[in-house]
């Protein structure tokens, strides 16, 4: 069964994702265009998945973390 796309802005902070990024940051940019594709992907994703059973954790976000994560290690090498 697929997870809802939900965010949990204050688990483990008091500050939130969006404090923490200035507004002329490329990531808000990149997840503006990371939103566009997913929200496109949503109805294939729902085919893939069971329709019972215990929730998965949401496509759209291991796709926007694996991004992030890319994005966060191209700019550690200074590439």
């Amino acid at each position: 069964m697929r997870g809802d796309d939900q965010q949990q802005l204050g688990v483990f902070s008091y500050v939130s994702p969006e404090q923490r990024v200035p507004q002329d940051h490329p990531l808000r940019q990149l997840r503006v265009m990371a939103d566009e594709a997913l929200r496109e992907l949503k109805p294939r994703f729902g085919r893939l998945y069971a329709k019972t059973g215990r929730p998965s954790i949401a496509p759209e976000k291991l796709l926007r973390a694996c991004c992030s994560k890319c994005c966060t290690r191209y700019a550690a090498n200074g590439c």
